[in-house]
């Protein structure tokens, strides 16, 4: 294939034919492949040879000259300055709660609700009611009491309950 001053060529390694391209193309195309190539091999990721660079087309994980270079795996042991080999997956932190954290958040919670249940028997419809975004008012008709005395049991409620639980209801 002759390349002359108006028309380029790109080699497709996956059909094996060369295409022709304006410069314009070939120059935009070789630009972007140039720089994948150098970015690759500063990383240690292309090793191809300079004789070569003509069959590059920046589709490193397909080229035969593809190498592992600086990527490392969460289960390559690595070495420490004792010698001592551990994963990079074992200092990984699990940001899942601890499962006996959980138990024990679930036993205080079910605690909380009894005690608010004896406080105050309607306090499971009032909460039902809320999360329907109902006014105090509303809820104080539905419940049959006066709104006054509604707000009144709820801040007793909420008094006796920071007290017995100090830590949880701040």
């Amino acid at each position: 294939m002759k390349n002359n001053d108006n028309v380029k060529s790109i080699f497709d390694k996956q059909t094996k034919t060369w295409f022709e391209v304006t410069p314009e193309q070939y120059q935009e195309f070789d630009r972007w492949r140039t720089r994948t190539r150098k970015r690759m091999q500063n990383h240690g990721r292309c090793t191809c040879p300079r004789s070569k660079w003509w069959l590059c087309d920046g589709m490193c994980d397909d080229c035969e000259f593809k190498a592992a270079g600086d990527i490392l795996s969460l289960d390559k042991p690595v070495a420490n300055e004792d010698g001592d080999e551990t994963t990079l997956a074992d200092t990984l932190v699990d940001p899942s709660p601890l499962i006996e954290d959980v138990i024990c958040d679930k036993a205080e919670l079910d605690q909380l609700f009894e005690r608010l249940n004896e406080i105050m028997p309607e306090a499971a419809e009032i909460g039902r009611l809320r999360l329907k975004k109902l006014t105090d008012e509303a809820i104080a008709e539905i419940i049959g009491i006066k709104r006054t005395t509604f707000r009144s049991r709820l801040d007793k409620a909420a008094e006796k309950l920071a007290k017995e639980f100090p830590d949880r209801l701040k």
